[in-house]
């Protein structure tokens, strides 16, 4: 569930040697880059634990398994095709996720967790021609350069700095061959927020600043702006959160009730906010606490591997142990007799 197109490089003796073809029929490798197979273990170990315990609790257990988390349109998926048409529409929506920190460490924060994130595919057109003769085309390769340059004063220079933003060029795609202008680009844009007004402020200063540059190079058409992804913020709850809190706080050792906000981003949160169902999201410490505590003595924690990484590896134990406690202790918050 949810691999990503990344070839494993850990060398563990479970590590990922599969291939898949993507949506458009290339075969490329695949691997647990992001510890969703962390997730689903410690879902159901969760859940045979509550089970076994069913005469401890009152409630209804709802244990749900969403895909397409990577790319955003899982739980809308799910819900656009009638989720709470067939199970109980819960009072808690509750969910967590291994990041790079220390394994046996667990973290939350009421309020914005994650930040939003929206990708998109820009194609700008030129009119192409003999790479000797430049003056009878439309260079659609320097336009987008002059795009992707002027994109990066967004941020920098429209955003007030005490709100989040970050824009990212990830992808730019034109041309096949040396000697041949070529008559059209493609850019690849993600962008992370927090406040809805941002991020409409960001998508308006993408679209102003692309238009104007292609109509300064003669641009013979229109540019296609065509949305990709679109993840909405995640934003706990602050009731909700602050029980979770009271419940960790006394079983964990090394849980943060105030963890910093991070730029990374899920759909989680759209199984919540569709019915306006209160939740609560956590992060998961999934680094080898002795590797953990070595490079946080050289200041080198950015240098381990994280998610999306080819190395990225949780250590098996005591991030399945915590990860399995915290569900089970969430779940009990809420579900006392």
């Amino acid at each position: 569930m949810d691999a990503l197109p990344v070839k494993e490089m850990t060398g563990l003796p479970y590590a990922s040697y599969s291939t898949m073809r993507d949506t458009e029929g290339n075969e490329k490798p695949v691997m647990h880059a992001c510890g969703h197979d962390m997730h689903i273990t410690c879902l159901l170990a969760a859940a045979e634990t509550l089970v076994k315990m069913r005469d401890a609790w009152s409630g209804t257990l709802i244990v749900l398994f969403q895909p397409d988390e990577e790319r955003g349109g899982g739980a809308q998926a799910m819900v656009d095709d009638g989720l709470y048409s067939k199970i109980p529409v819960p009072d808690y929506v509750l969910g967590q996720h291994v990041m790079r920190m220390r394994a046996g460490s667990v973290g939350s924060r009421p309020g914005a967790i994650m930040a939003a994130a929206d990708s998109m595919k820009i194609t700008v057109f030129g009119r192409g021609g003999h790479g000797s003769q430049p003056h009878q085309t439309v260079d659609p390769v320097l336009l987008a350069a002059h795009i992707v340059i002027r994109l990066q004063s967004i941020v920098s220079r429209e955003i007030n700095p005490s709100d989040l933003a970050v824009l990212t060029v990830g992808s730019l795609q034109a041309g096949q061959t040396e000697n041949i202008i070529t008559d059209r680009a493609e850019i690849g844009v993600d962008f992370r927020s927090v406040k809805l007004e941002i991020r409409e402020q960001i998508i308006s200063a993408i679209k102003r600043i692309v238009e104007a540059e292609c109509a300064a190079s003669g641009s013979p058409k229109p540019p296609v702006f065509t949305p990709t992804r679109r993840f909405p913020p995640t934003v706990n709850d602050k009731d909700a959160a602050s029980h979770v809190a009271a419940t960790f706080a006394t079983h964990f050792e090394d849980f943060d009730d105030d963890v910093p906000r991070t730029n990374v981003s899920e759909d989680f949160s759209t199984l919540a906010t569709c019915r306006g169902i209160p939740s609560c999201f956590w992060l998961l410490g999934g680094i080898d606490p002795e590797l953990w505590d070595q490079a946080q003595a050289d200041s080198r924690t950015e240098e381990i591997p994280g998610n999306h990484s080819a190395l990225f590896a949780p250590v098996i134990q005591p991030t399945m142990r915590v990860g399995v406690d915290a569900l089970c202790l969430a779940a009990l918050t809420f579900l006392k007799k």
